[in-house]
């Protein structure tokens, strides 16, 4: 026998045949379409992945069946049984791959994208292999190990226990070296760059704003060099007087916007009190209204977010926001998963305390506000049962992650007959729900003394992400589906998870007004119902939502 075959037997004689069938079964589904259109490289290293997961599961359900001694014992019926299941899951894939432009041409036409005419399928194939056979390789390496590790404990305990034993040995080994030496060494250093990245800019970056009343100005109390990049963005776009009369027509004045930097002070109660001083500073809660911002890792405030209402309302507003991270929402949840909402809390009851202790009717209407992580801080800025007393006036929550507990417990209780991606709650008093292009419900109800909005698009993968989707479809596949979502898109069990996952990671790819990118023109709207200002009529909206877009570059 020649070297070359005795290789490829050696080989095979470490593949696990039931894996290499669920997992080209695994490798098929996950060229199906999801939410958000995937180009054919990251399809390649999402179905190379899908691909270990589903050898994994083939390999660990074969052991079992064996384990309960249910394989057929004929060897023939065996051999056919293995070559059959492979040529259905072969051909299967095939087809698949066949269908896969075709499958994403049609989330592309619910988004209003040209259709992509070239498949790429060849690296769709090329590059699955990669983290296939890596993640292949190393599940392999670990059932040797703990193999090795079961035989070296049957001298001393039954086979059975020596195995179990194995498992957790080289499972905890595993573990720790990959979670608390892999992965925190490359968290560390990633936080330790988007540190220095921030300081970089603070000191190269623009020159200090000269208007006295904008942060990091000579008169302001937050020296420019400590607020970082997204700050500096969120200060210097802060429309003027003119710039807002020029699209009112009407007599406006200059917004008020605080920020203060992760440096601007050394600990999170010094932050807090930093924005309260800058706030008395300038006259902040001299406006009409006044918004406390969340902003995602990086310190990021969306433009449009805070644009709208200040043009809605003639430049008569004040916000503030602190930033609490260096990182990316994603990285920063994995780092340090408790810092927004601690900041939330600080800066909310220090403004929130300011602002009760004023007599009623001098105090101006307070919101709150946030996207995505941001939103997701800011729902947890206070105990509801606590301002009960005192409530504050509302809160615009845009693209709410999953796991944020205001949305989660609105959407779990809505009426019977909405869908999940649009849920009714209640009477529609104090929580309503809004899409793309379409006004908050008002089915002929008045708002309360409490106003909680949430904007969300259907095909937006960070609000609509579910743990549960390993084992179950989720409710907004279910009926009638929200638009940007195509009836193409099928549940998988494990496999739609990991769609979805990889989703997230693209929703910000997405065209403006699907995904995780909101459009000018919904933030007004949004805005609009909120805060119900005078002086609007349909013409007068359109044509701020065409300024915003024009001056945020967010046209739907």
């Amino acid at each position: 026998m020649s070297v070359a075959m005795r290789l490829i037997e050696r080989i095979g004689s470490y593949i696990s045949t039931a894996g290499l069938i669920v997992g080209i079964l695994f490798f098929a589904l996950s060229l199906t379409p999801s939410l958000i259109p995937r180009p054919a490289v990251v399809q390649g290293l999402l179905s190379g992945c899908v691909f270990a997961v589903g050898y994994a599961v083939g390999a660990i359900l074969f052991w079992f069946w064996t384990y309960l001694q249910l394989h057929p014992a004929n060897p023939t019926v065996r051999r056919w049984l293995r070559w059959g299941l492979l040529t259905v899951s072969g051909t299967l894939a095939l087809v698949c791959l066949y269908r896969y432009t075709g499958w994403q041409n049609a989330v592309r036409a619910e988004m209003q994208l040209e259709p992509a005419n070239d498949s790429h399928v060849l690296v769709v194939i090329v590059l699955a292999l990669i983290p296939a056979l890596l993640f292949v390789t190393i599940g392999t390496l670990l059932t040797r190990g703990t193999q090795r590790v079961a035989a070296l404990l049957r001298t001393r305990m039954p086979r059975r226990a020596a195995t179990l034993v194995g498992i957790i040995i080289v499972g905890i080994v595993t573990g720790l070296l990959v979670n608390g030496v892999l992965v925190r060494g490359l968290l560390n250093f990633a936080d330790e760059t988007f540190l220095r990245i921030d300081a970089v800019v603070a000191l190269t970056g623009t020159p200090a704003p000269t208007d006295p009343l904008r942060s990091g100005s000579g008169a302001s109390l937050v020296p420019w060099t400590s607020i970082g990049r997204d700050g500096r963005v969120y200060i210097e776009t802060q429309p003027t007087e003119a710039d807002i009369e020029a699209v009112t027509g009407r007599p406006a004045q200059t917004p008020l916007r605080t920020y203060v930097g992760l440096r601007s002070a050394e600990t999170l109660t010094q932050r807090a009190d930093l924005a309260l001083a800058e706030m008395l500073r300038i006259g902040a809660f001299d406006r009409s209204t006044l918004v406390i911002i969340m902003p995602v890792g990086t310190g990021w405030i969306d433009p449009p977010s805070i644009d709208a209402l200040e043009y809605l309302l003639d430049g008569d507003v004040a916000s503030v926001a602190i930033q609490y991270s260096y990182l990316t929402s994603p990285l920063s949840l994995l780092v340090e998963p408790d810092e927004g909402k601690s900041t939330a809390q600080a800066l909310f009851d220090i403004v929130y305390n300011y602002w009760r202790a004023l007599p009623a009717d001098k105090r101006p209407r307070l919101f709150l506000n946030g996207l995505s992580l941001g939103a997701n801080s800011s729902q947890a800025s206070t105990m509801f049962l606590d301002i009960l007393a005192a409530p504050f006036d509302g809160a615009l929550w845009v693209g709410p992650p999953f796991t944020s507990t205001v949305w989660h417990w609105a959407t779990a209780n809505r009426a019977d007959q909405s869908p999940e991606w649009r849920p009714i709650f209640g009477d529609s008093s104090s929580v309503r729900f809004a899409n793309r292009g379409i006004d908050f419900l008002k089915p002929g109800k008045t708002w309360g003394p409490m106003r909680i909005a949430f904007l969300q698009y259907p095909s937006d993968p960070i609000v609509f992400f579910d743990y549960d989707t390993i084992f179950r479809a989720p409710a907004w596949m279910e009926g009638e589906r929200g638009e940007g979502v195509s009836p193409e898109f099928q549940w998988f069990p494990i496999i739609t998870f990991f769609q979805l996952a990889m989703d997230m990671a693209l929703s910000n790819t997405s065209p403006i007004g699907f995904g995780h990118v909101y459009s000018a023109a919904d933030y007004a709207d949004s805005w609009y119902a909120l805060v119900e200002p005078e002086g609007w009529n349909p013409q007068k909206m359109a044509e701020l939502k065409a300024a915003l877009a024009q001056n945020t570059g967010r046209a739907p």
